[in-house]
């Protein structure tokens, strides 16, 4: 972890064989905190009807985020959990995700932008593919959520109406 600390990348030129440069891109303070002390890493239980899943991937660098969030009766988001196969930044991002969806309202949720993810973890311009995977992960989970809603909703209605 250390080695990811100080350098991320590094290129080595040299104007001559006895003057290397040597040019380091480090990851920000806040990406190695979120990656080595990932908040709210787990799962839950994607058949509960109050858990909504969000499984996103980018094919171009093979990262892959699971979100998931649960949410009350009054839709109030009380718990999210994340597993993440990708660098440090989609890491981070999901990490942070999870810690701005908790205890946001699922409207307001929605309105978490990968442009303010970006922001916060002062990721470069390589790396925003990481905060809009963790933005489209919010957004799935939420759709996942409201599509499970609605047909307990409607299968609710069919036993009350057969009661009946």
């Amino acid at each position: 972890m250390a080695m990811y600390q100080n350098i991320s990348r590094a290129v080595l030129r040299s104007r001559s064989a006895s003057q290397p440069i040597i040019l380091c891109a480090s990851y920000h303070q806040k990406v190695i905190d979120h990656y080595e002390k990932p908040r709210n890493v787990g799962s839950m239980d994607k058949k509960d009807i109050n858990v909504g899943t969000g499984l996103v991937g980018a094919p171009a660098c093979g990262d892959v985020m699971k979100l998931q969030i649960k949410v009350d009766e009054n839709g109030k988001i009380i718990d999210a959990k994340f597993k993440t196969f990708g660098c440090g930044s989609a890491i981070a991002s999901s990490s942070l995700a999870t810690e701005w969806v908790k205890g946001k309202s699922v409207d307001d949720a929605l309105k978490i932008r990968n442009t303010d993810i970006a922001k916060e973890l002062s990721l470069p311009p390589v790396k925003l593919h990481c905060s809009m995977l963790a933005e489209d992960a919010i957004k799935a989970a939420l759709k996942d959520y409201q599509v499970k809603q609605t047909s307990h909703k409607k299968e609710e209605e069919k036993r009350n109406a057969i009661a009946q």
